[in-house]
């Protein structure tokens, strides 16, 4: 990633200091990768900062958390005031946080940057999301800027906000990419053990689909992955274990829904449905004990593929819905002004869940900035109303026939819950104030909290703390 970015950088004319601890390691790349570019080396921290112009831009690329603060400590006795810290790397934004509320009593500016794309984004365009200290961002445009994707001719990058607000957005993007692929794999697993059609076969689905509403770069490498054989001719995807692994991100998506009370449902089963991939040895044994269904399909093949691909778009619609509801809340919470339709088009161009549905969200979000909701939007609305009946058939086929779909029936079960006015939480307050005494609202008398003696013996005696 790090070599990429700086290559890409010289591609912009941009000089850049490469340096590395490992000092070899920036040799072998000077002698290399970029032999014969502007890119010239340090052996040291002293060094590469003496080689730079001020205000001096230094971006780290390493591995989160203690990696990060190793070397933001060790860099800033080497500044000034007004020299800019960038931390490309997948911090939470917490740390992100920490940092900038650290350094701006000593003037030193730090940005923390989503960067997203892998390594060929991050050679020839990725999608860049930086926040933080908002003084830094003139100094840092022309650079981040010019060396972004572009969507329509418009940079995939721009200020995001305020300390910790561009790694929030990556953490969601991850997030949601987390969802995107839960939903993608589920897709494969119906098509292989419901219908079972062949990997050749799948791979042309997913060309047709990529064709439509569902073109997405995760879409894409779907149907490369099908239909990749292995040196000795056959498909090399049934010889990958089915033990999922996962960095982090979409936990921290997950915990921040939860600190923030937002139901952001579907990737936190993605989340889940890794954490059970895991559990490959146990999964073995239960398989041998643990009965399922004995009901096979018997539905129209290709009247399935199109309730699936209408499935897929409904699901990955409320899991966009549900990852704007979380930057929404998180927005009010530390007071970040984000800007939605900028987000969408950061997304849509350069990184993993860069995708033409994008471009939609991007118009709905233009069009109204005070959205609560992308499934309001009339578009969406239209869309959901239109797909929302497919996703029910795939969800209860999946059941009938004993296939787990995490991701598809949270989305559904969100859907169905966010659209009823009235919901069981009635009867669940109630239970509460019966065995806490937390209290409840009357629907007649919004705002009035009272505490009811169910059993007689129970006392008058509230927790008037416990009214949410």
């Amino acid at each position: 990633m790090g070599q990429n970015i700086i290559l890409n950088m010289d591609d912009h004319n941009f000089v850049v200091c490469a340096y590395n601890r490992t000092v070899a390691k920036v040799e072998q790349f000077l002698n290399n990768e970029a032999k014969g570019t502007k890119i010239i080396g340090a052996n040291s921290l002293e060094d590469m900062i003496s080689k730079l112009k001020k205000p001096r831009k230094i971006m780290l690329l390493v591995k989160a958390g203690f990696a990060v603060d190793e070397f933001v400590k060790n860099l800033i006795p080497l500044l000034d005031k007004g020299d800019i810290i960038i931390d490309g790397g997948n911090s939470q934004y917490l740390d992100t946080q920490r940092w900038c509320k650290e350094l701006e009593p000593i003037g030193i500016h730090y940005v923390g940057m989503g960067v997203s794309g892998g390594e060929d984004g991050a050679r020839y365009g990725p999608s860049l999301m930086p926040g933080g200290h908002a003084a830094a961002w003139p100094h840092i445009k022309p650079i981040f800027q010019a060396i972004s994707a572009k969507a329509n001719d418009e940079p995939c990058c721009d200020w995001v906000g305020e300390d910790g607000a561009g790694h929030f957005v990556k953490m969601v993007h991850n997030g949601i990419e987390y969802g995107d692929m839960q939903l993608i794999c589920e897709a494969y697993h119906l098509m292989k053990d419901v219908i079972g059609i062949d990997q050749d076969e799948m791979a042309r689905v997913f060309e047709q689909w990529n064709q439509g509403d569902l073109d997405s770069f995760l879409i894409e490498i779907t149907r490369d992955i099908l239909k990749f054989k292995d040196a000795d001719g056959k498909y090399l995807l049934p010889k990958i274990r089915d033990s999922a692994g996962q960095k982090g991100t979409g936990k921290w998506t997950g915990i921040a829904a939860l600190e923030y009370g937002v139901p952001v449902t579907l990737i936190g089963e993605a989340v889940f449905a890794r954490c059970l991939s895991a559990l490959k040895d146990e999964r073995i044994e239960a398989n041998k004990v643990l009965p399922g269904s004995s009901q096979k399909f018997t539905g129209n093949k290709n009247e399935f593929l199109d309730h699936l691909r209408k499935a897929l778009y409904a699901s990955k619609l409320i899991s966009y819905a549900q990852g704007f509801m979380l930057l929404r809340e998180a927005a009010k919470a530390n007071k970040w002004n984000l800007n939605y339709g900028s987000i969408a088009l950061m997304w849509r161009g350069g990184c993993i869940i860069r995708s033409v549905f994008l471009g939609n969200i991007k118009e709905a979000f233009t069009k109204n900035p005070q959205l609560t909701n992308l499934l309001l939007d009339p578009y969406f609305c239209e869309r959901i109303s239109a797909s929302q009946s497919s996703l029910r058939q795939v969800v209860a086929q999946a059941a009938l026939v004993g296939v787990p779909t995490p991701a598809f029936s949270s989305a559904l079960a969100f859907y169905d819950g966010y659209r009823s006015d009235v919901l069981p939480a009635n009867l669940l307050q109630a239970q509460r104030d019966y065995f806490g005494a937390h209290t409840y609202e009357l629907v007649n008398k919004p705002g009035e909290y009272v505490h009811t003696n169910w059993t007689g013996h129970g006392g008058n005696v509230s927790a008037s703390t416990y009214n949410n």
